[in-house]
């Protein structure tokens, strides 16, 4: 669940070669994270990471 929003998030994965990143280059992690989901989920936002597991939030249409 998503403390900003209260709304449940998506829950999605990423490819070993980012993975291995994790625990060497952790400013090149988390660049290609953010990548990764901008070109295939636009508008979602990386919220929370938990290996192997990422967590996304849905900002495309925000509420006013």
């Amino acid at each position: 669940m998503d403390d900003l929003t209260g709304k449940p998030l998506l829950r999605s994965m990423i490819g070993s070669h980012i993975w291995s990143l994790f625990d060497t280059d952790t400013v090149a992690f988390k660049r290609e994270v953010v990548a990764y989901f901008a070109r295939g989920y636009p508008g979602w936002t990386v919220v929370k990471v938990v290996e192997p597991i990422i967590f996304l939030r849905d900002d495309r249409n925000p509420k006013k």
